[in-house]
């Protein structure tokens, strides 16, 4: 496993987003990601932060939220959100596919997160979410 190579922290206020949308856009540009990859970082990011400000800390600007980023192997870019709340039972969202929540306007940011990222793990009762990408290419030698 390798280690964290960067970090930031800050207090959860929506506005805050903008924070980790030029994260993930600074990584990008540093790994030369393409862009049909990096719109799924994006949106998997900034679904995860958005939760984790909104449900985690619930807008509790005294509560912060920490992403942290690693390049665990020669494929993956991981990404790891954590926040202070208590978490939450991940594995009994509604569906929001199923007919009766299709109009509903939140309860997609998992399901985003699920499907647009290679890995998405959840750990310490949903406190932390970890993302992973397998969007490294291997450099010819």
């Amino acid at each position: 496993m390798s280690s964290i190579l960067k970090t930031i922290q800050f207090p959860s206020v929506i506005d805050n987003i903008h924070l980790v949308e030029q994260f993930v856009e600074d990584i990008c540009a540093e790994y030369r990601i393409k862009e049909d990859y990096f719109g799924e970082i994006l949106i998997s990011m900034t679904e995860a932060v958005n939760n984790a400000i909104v449900h985690g800390n619930k807008l509790d600007t005294s509560k912060n939220v920490t992403v942290q980023f690693e390049v665990p192997d020669d494929k993956n870019l991981r990404f790891r959100v954590e926040d202070e709340g208590p978490g939450f039972d991940y594995d009994s969202l509604p569906d929001p596919t199923a007919p009766e929540n299709i109009e509903k306007p939140h309860g997609r940011g998992v399901f985003l997160m699920r499907n647009l990222a290679d890995r998405c793990q959840f750990i310490d009762n949903g406190r932390i979410v970890e993302l992973d990408f397998a969007v490294l290419e291997s450099i010819p030698a």
